[in-house]
């Protein structure tokens, strides 16, 4: 019996094969798409340890401070740069409001700028602070009273009324009944059925309806 070799179809919508050189550039630009990546060329730009440190290393200890947080969910890192950038800004704020100080009285311009710089040091700082106070202190979650809500406007809450408010269904019927009573200002006549007046001789007071009885056959 012979065998057919069966031919693979290509699979529709799938990439097209990439070549040794054009795998090797798609690796480089997703390395270079990486947070960390970005940032330590940014890091090395700064030139703050001169050329001591490379961007291979720079990236590879960002992508371990990163893993601290989002698969340990350690946050002391986060906590202490929060706490020593604080400390940072109000040096800041220090020393601008000292550089205003002294161009007051001579270059107001100067004393403007220096105070503007001040003050948006001092911002900065306050929020770096409320930042540190809720990841230290997250706030409780707030519970919401469930509520059922119709696809129209209508909306109708599960939680039931308080005893002492009464009812909209007993608020209509007595809004009824007075209604009823009030016929301007008389109340409505319960008592048995009066007789033929003289005004209209020819209507007589109803007497018993005959029903008609059921036959048999």
């Amino acid at each position: 019996m012979s065998r057919k070799n069966s031919v693979s179809a290509k699979p529709q919508g799938s990439p097209p094969a990439l070549s040794e050189d054009e795998s090797r550039k798609l690796t480089y630009a997703r390395a270079l798409l990486r947070p960390s990546t970005l940032a330590a060329s940014t890091l090395d730009s700064l030139k703050l340890a001169g050329d001591k440190t490379d961007l291979v290393s720079l990236a590879a200890a960002l992508r371990e401070e990163a893993s601290r947080v989002t698969a340990k969910n350690d946050l002391s890192r986060a906590e202490a740069m929060l706490a020593i950038q604080s400390h940072t800004l109000d040096a800041l704020f220090c020393a601008l409001t000292k550089r205003a100080l002294l161009n007051m009285g001579e270059h107001l311009n100067a004393t403007e700028a220096y105070m503007r710089m001040a003050l948006r040091a001092q911002s900065q700082c306050r929020a770096t602070l409320e930042t540190l106070a809720l990841l230290k202190n997250p706030p409780n979650p707030t519970f919401i009273r469930q509520a059922n809500v119709a696809h129209g406007p209508q909306q109708v809450n599960n939680a039931a009324a308080p005893a002492h408010e009464p009812s909209r269904t007993r608020e209509s019927e007595k809004r009824q009944t007075e209604l009823l009573e009030h016929d301007h200002g008389e109340r409505l006549d319960t008592r048995a059925a009066s007789t033929a007046g003289g005004a209209d001789p020819e209507m007589a007071t109803l007497g018993t309806v005959d029903r008609t009885q059921d036959r048999r056959r």
